[in-house]
């Protein structure tokens, strides 16, 4: 317990300072809109075009993970999706931006910490795999479905030509390709440049969480409190279940079984809340649903590891 404590309390503290700056006065709302659009449009974007260009795709690349995984994390999606529409009674946009938090989860803020001080440092080579695809997934589904419901109606060359411009000019997409083509090619930035990008990077996660902390001053969970536990349901328990079934029925080897449904128990990332932002949709649902979930996870991930068990 203390070990998850001292992994996501750091999380805690960075989104709290957020929210008590701006609501004590010292960042307006611009200044925290201004935060959120340097982390979304540069920073992250370095985080994970250095991410990329930098793992060793070659490592245990298993299909029976990837598979697992991300056959849960679809399902999910559709959970999420259909439960917003159905249950909820949210439109068709809100609810593509819902399955997006219940197909996100945290694999590098969470996952990473999580499973190194679970099992050690020498049991991350399915974390990384899973990472290494883990937007170019989530964002390809959420950004081709979120287009066609936008562009319902339309012929198909006309939402096919929607999907494609809106995945080209999404930065999240285009420097995870440019990492893609790095890796691939094996080419060698200068290293000026590497230093450079590594100095921005190091700014995208404490500022999106402390700008995350801001935006959670205007939106509060009321009147979406039932949307946002659904949310949290489907991330912490309906995923890593799914993982765990899948991973059981194609006899996937323990290290990666355990990478596999420790980082489908995370709570949504906050590309979630990104994603939300980049639509305008169901932001107050992403938002709390980042906080809530990531608290629940002290809770949800003990009980997955005694499952698991042999945590170190």
């Amino acid at each position: 317990m203390q070990t998850l404590i001292d992994v996501i309390l750091p999380v805690f503290l960075v989104i709290g300072a957020g929210y008590a700056a701006t609501r004590g006065g010292w960042f307006s709302a611009g200044q925290i809109d201004g935060i959120m659009k340097f982390t979304q449009s540069v920073a992250i974007p370095c985080l994970l075009f250095r991410a990329i260009a930098g793992l060793d795709l070659s490592a245990s690349l298993d299909a029976r993970l990837l598979g697992s995984f991300y056959a849960g994390a679809l399902l999910c999606f559709l959970a999420g999706l259909y439960g917003a529409r159905l249950i909820f009674r949210r439109d068709w946009e809100d609810s593509v931006a819902i399955g997006f938090c219940c197909l996100f989860s945290n694999s590098i803020l969470l996952g990473l910490p999580i499973t190194e001080r679970a099992y050690g440092a020498g049991n991350l080579t399915g974390n990384y795999a899973i990472i290494a695809f883990h937007s170019p997934f989530c964002y390809g589904i959420g950004i081709t479905v979120m287009e066609i419901v936008r562009h319902r109606g339309k012929s198909g060359r006309a939402m096919v030509a929607s999907v494609l411009n809106a995945m080209f000019r999404n930065l999240l997409i285009l420097a995870i390709g440019l990492g893609f083509l790095v890796n691939l090619t094996g080419l060698a930035l200068p290293e000026a440049l590497d230093g450079a990008l590594a100095m921005v990077a190091r700014a995208a996660l404490p500022g999106a969480l402390f700008a995350l902390g801001g935006v959670l001053v205007q939106y509060r969970p009321e009147g979406d409190l039932r949307t946002i536990i659904y949310v949290c349901a489907v991330s912490l328990l309906l995923h890593p279940a799914l993982v765990w079934t899948f991973g059981t029925a194609m006899s996937l080897p323990q290290d990666l079984f355990r990478s596999a449904v420790v980082n489908a128990a995370m709570a949504p990332g906050f590309n979630a809340y990104i994603f939300a932002n980049m639509y305008g949709r169901a932001k107050r649902v992403a938002a709390s649903s980042v906080l809530i979930a990531t608290g629940a996870t002290i809770f949800t991930v003990w009980i997955w590891l005694a499952i698991l068990g042999g945590a170190g």
